[in-house]
């Protein structure tokens, strides 16, 4: 069984919005694109053909991920008790860093979309750190060069 994609019910209905597009206009504009393209002449060498092409393959890709994400969903909601889970935005120190020198993250799946927020998953170290902690709590996670700690300043 494929990984759970833990979303809220927005990211779950503006996904659903937008499979249903490219499932719909977004097939219909691509083909027309490439048969008006293929009425250019010899294919092998009509760069509109291969760039629609290219275009069609990288929209069905997005619509292989899209309906795989909504399929494995599992819509959060905040927990709103103070410790981070799915859905949480995390206010973070890095141990040695200034005390003003503090990063916000969302923890969820990188479909998700909360301003410019940058976004942790879950299944990440650094998010599989995070999950259960709460304000003041210092968590580590293992990084390619080594280890690294965390102070959790506030989560929302």
């Amino acid at each position: 069984m494929a990984d759970a994609h833990h979303i809220s019910q927005t990211a779950h209905d503006r996904l659903s919005a937008e499979l249903l597009e490219l499932r719909t206009h977004g097939r219909i504009d691509l083909a027309d694109r490439i048969e008006r393209a293929r009425e250019h002449g010899d294919l092998k060498e009509n760069a509109e053909y291969h760039a629609a092409k290219e275009e069609k393959a990288k929209m069905e890709a997005r619509i292989a991920k899209i309906a795989g994400i909504l399929e494995n969903a599992v819509i959060i909601e905040g927990v709103g008790d103070g410790t981070v889970a799915a859905g949480s935005i995390v206010h973070l120190r890095y141990e040695g860093d200034d005390e003003d020198e503090v990063v916000k993250y969302l923890v969820g799946s990188i479909e998700e979309r909360h301003g410019d927020l940058e976004v942790v998953s879950p299944n990440s170290p650094l998010g599989e750190a995070l999950l259960g902690a709460s304000a003041g709590d210092t968590v580590s996670y293992a990084m390619p060069n080594g280890e690294l700690s965390v102070i959790v300043v506030e989560v929302e």
